[in-house]
């Protein structure tokens, strides 16, 4: 690819710090190697130079929750993945999927045989009743659900220390705990995952462990605010801890965002610097509204309204939010899910844009276990970031217009994308 020359934009650079005019970047291969002052640039031989006057240079945005592959269709896939990428997503999280696809997709991503983001995913382990749901027989075609290395079913009998190196020859970026395991076992599997090097992702409640347990077991990412209800839900000793199944629906209506119980889940939240993965928007997304009835309806506004005082109350305390969207668009739509997410936590939860941006980039790359490659506007860190003709810091729906996204170092100008008719879900 050579040296290129990003020159004279305004520069949100992700780290806190706030937008400045003038800058250039120089990108080496899929090196940033510099972040400059254009008027002290020294343009290197050879270098193809990309005029940016007026136009402003986010890093590439993270979508800290998506699945790919529940069941793997791999032209759908394909399509998803072009999206996010011309939409100005550079990485994402899979948060657990037939992981014998989603490795192809990632080293086809990687390699440049298809266009899309980096793709960081989890392997999943869950309490043994758990591996009736349908979609863990979606995702283990072939093979028993519960019994193979990125899906697997863990009990106080379990090997962890062998769990644990057998999810990681998936390649997998993390483990992620997922239903049905007590508090000790959350916190075992937890320090296992730990001890070999591995992040740990956990659902916010995983059933019999409430968010409480779930965050004292120390996992460094939580996902689904709404479920931090359930920490407000006791049980009396004739009644059975829940299960993800046997659980009884939360009415949102009920909770009450400034409830004790709540905050202090938040503040072992902000001591340990666990991370939220809202998935606030998905509420109002196709996927759940499209075929429900009125009463299906009126639960998933709730459910919305629940999420956006939830995320807010969690901003206010000072807990780090990342943007996951758990769902995609509809195929005319010509972004990808992450930008619903981002407009959510802006206009429903009351964040400003320039920390939503550092939840989509910064945030998003720790959740990741990416940080020391993602997330910032830095030398030595990969050339992923989006080219915008307006100001998103100004107008967060200006991260509609996306010039082009510069993924590891190779351009993808928004003028190629091809549109949403070639985007048709089969």
């Amino acid at each position: 690819m050579g040296i290129v020359v990003y020159r004279d934009a305004t520069i949100f650079d992700g780290t806190g710090a706030a937008p400045v005019g003038g800058r250039s970047l120089v990108v080496d291969d899929d090196r940033l190697t510099q972040v400059v002052a254009t008027d002290q640039l020294v343009v290197p031989d050879g270098a193809e130079v990309v005029e940016l006057v007026e136009r402003f240079v986010i890093p590439g945005l993270i979508d800290s929750h998506q699945h790919l592959a529940t069941p793997p269709d791999r032209v759908q896939a394909e399509a998803w993945l072009r999206r996010m990428v011309y939409g100005g997503v550079t990485a994402i999280r899979d948060m657990a999927d037939d992981l014998r696809q989603i490795a192809d997709l990632t080293r086809a991503c990687l390699v440049g045989e298809i266009p899309g983001p980096d793709i960081h995913y989890a392997a999943l382990v869950a309490g043994p009743s758990f591996f009736d749901d349908p979609r863990t027989w979606q995702v283990s075609q072939g093979e028993t659900p519960g019994t193979v290395p990125w899906m697997q079913a863990i009990t106080d009998e379990t090997d962890l220390v062998i769990a644990t190196a057998l999810a990681r020859g998936t390649h997998a970026s993390a483990l992620k705990i997922y239903a049905d395991l007590s508090p000790e076992l959350v916190a075992a599997v937890t320090a296992e995952a730990h001890r070999q090097g591995v992040p740990a992702w956990a659902h916010l409640s995983v059933f019999p462990a409430l968010p409480i347990d779930v965050v004292r077991a120390g996992v460094d990412v939580v996902s689904h605010v709404t479920m931090l209800a359930w920490q407000t839900q006791t049980q009396t000793q004739a009644e059975a801890a829940p299960t993800y199944k046997s659980k009884t629906p939360i009415d949102p209506a009920t909770i009450d965002p400034d409830d004790p119980r709540i905050g202090e889940v938040l503040e072992a939240m902000l001591e340990r610097g666990t991370i939220l993965d809202a998935t606030g928007s998905m509420w109002e997304s196709g996927e759940v509204l499209d075929g429900a009835d009125a009463a299906g309806v009126a639960r998933a506004q709730g459910n919305a309204e629940l999420s956006a005082a939830l995320t807010a109350r969690a901003f206010a305390a000072g807990v780090p939010i990342s943007a996951g969207s758990d769902y995609v668009t509809a195929a005319d739509d010509p972004f990808p899910a992450l930008h619903r997410e981002l407009y959510f936590l802006h206009e429903r939860c009351g964040m400003p844009a320039a920390d939503v941006l550092r939840s989509a980039t910064q945030i998003g790359a720790r959740a990741a276990g990416a940080e020391d490659d993602l997330g910032t506007l830095e030398p030595g860190k990969l050339a992923s970031f989006v080219v915008l003709d307006r100001d998103p810091v100004a107008d967060l729906r200006n991260l509609a217009s996306v010039w082009c996204t510069v993924k590891r170092g190779v351009r993808h100008q928004r003028g190629d994308f091809v549109g949403p008719e070639n985007l048709e879900q089969r």
